[in-house]
């Protein structure tokens, strides 16, 4: 007798099931299938992302343990390796592209009011790319050096909420500046980057959109200070100046003048030196700007450590990119229910819960409460000092 809903159907119920189906048509991935759909795949993938499966055979046996659960978390096809497999290997991943940017648009209209701690109207995004590394006899497609093989997953990252709003995989030998021609820049907003983003010709073609950027500066950029404005070193801002390129080809390039900040991170014991084309805001606002660089930073190590894309169920490029998306996908579900049922914990907190009570029926929000609040009792409790 079905007494409840299990917490995985739970999940999917947040989930848009039109918008999905859309997808899928659109890149007829349900064509002459019979019995192992789209939305059967993404439920696998999906399932092994959530309790961190090791392989195409463990997915499967973990699920058929459960047989008698799987019409009502949304399974319809049967389950097996082979089925799996071949989905991941020819079902187009642009289908789980596409739906992980329909997530995206959710969860950016969600965290759009969360506070950065900064006074500032402007929305933040942070650019970056991690490197996954790979077998190269197993994947010869992303050969990075002789001996080694590698994908690299570019993300932007709207820093309120930790949103990525573009994600594109490429082999790792695509260099990080080739990548600022694909990212969709937008007009009023700002784009904090390393220097390996340091490109004056693209970074002409950000300012022109009259969209802004925080860079680092790197130590063999030729700059002519023009004027410095008075600074408040106390708060650990060196100087604030306006800046010409110097050399010919620069010059064209990039023809207006910059504004260069130095900045003094006396809790890290650390100097940074950063180019903008932002004029307005306070010196000392441009040094925080490129610091919320580092919430990319920790967004990748939140995937790499809690979800599995550090090892794939399938060889191609086309299963690794699934792989990657669903991966996305199940991160963008959970802020979204986050913030959805108001539940505390961070989102790390809440995946661990989840993963442990899956197949239970109970709401949710109960099950993460009755966690944290008995972790929390836990912590509290007058214990013994062992080693005295």
């Amino acid at each position: 007798m079905n007494s409840g809903k299990t917490v995985f159907a739970q999940l999917l119920q947040h989930l848009p099931r039109y918008e999905f189906n859309q997808c899928v048509l659109r890149y007829h991935g349900n064509h002459k299938v019979r019995s192992f759909s789209c939305l059967d795949q993404f439920l696998c993938m999906a399932f092994a992302q959530l309790t961190y499966r090791e392989s195409l055979r463990d997915i499967v046996t973990c699920l058929n343990s459960h047989r008698e659960k799987l019409y009502h978390m949304g399974f319809r096809g049967k389950l097996s390796k082979s089925t799996l497999a071949d989905a991941n290997e020819l079902r187009d991943f642009r289908i789980y592209q596409d739906f992980g940017y329909l997530l995206i648009n959710i969860a950016s209209k969600l965290y759009r009011d969360e506070d950065l701690g900064l006074d500032l109207k402007l929305v933040v995004y942070a650019l970056d790319s991690t490197v996954i590394d790979l077998c190269l006899s197993t994947f010869p497609w992303a050969t990075f050096r002789k001996t080694k093989a590698a994908v690299k997953v570019h993300t932007l990252l709207n820093v309120q909420g930790s949103i990525p709003t573009f994600i594109f995989v490429t082999p790792a030998s695509v260099h990080d500046v080739n990548m600022m021609d694909a990212v969709p820049f937008e007009a009023d907003s700002v784009y904090t980057m390393d220097r390996a983003y340091l490109d004056f010709e693209r970074l002409y073609q950000i300012n022109r959109l009259s969209a802004f950027f925080v860079i680092k500066s790197k130590s063999n950029t030729r700059l002519r200070r023009i004027y410095s404005a008075p600074v408040d070193k106390a708060i650990g801002v060196q100087a604030d100046q306006t800046v010409m390129l110097v050399g010919y080809k620069s010059r064209l390039a990039y023809p207006d003048p910059f504004r260069r900040v130095r900045y003094y991170d006396a809790e890290r014991n650390k100097r940074l030196v950063v180019l903008t084309n932002n004029f307005l805001i306070p010196a000392k606002t441009v040094a925080d700007i490129y610091r919320l660089r580092w919430q990319v930073e920790l967004f990748f190590k939140w995937i790499k450590q809690h979800l599995r894309i550090k090892s794939f169920f399938g060889t191609s490029p086309n299963a690794v990119k699934t792989q990657i998306w669903v991966a996305v996908s199940v991160y963008l579900l959970v802020a979204i229910i986050k913030k959805r049922l108001n539940l505390p914990g961070s989102l790390h907190t809440i995946l661990q819960i989840l993963e442990v009570n899956l197949f239970e029926k109970k709401p949710i929000s109960q099950v993460v409460n009755e966690a944290i609040n008995h972790e929390t009792e836990c912590s509290d409790d007058n214990q013994l000092n062992l080693f005295t």
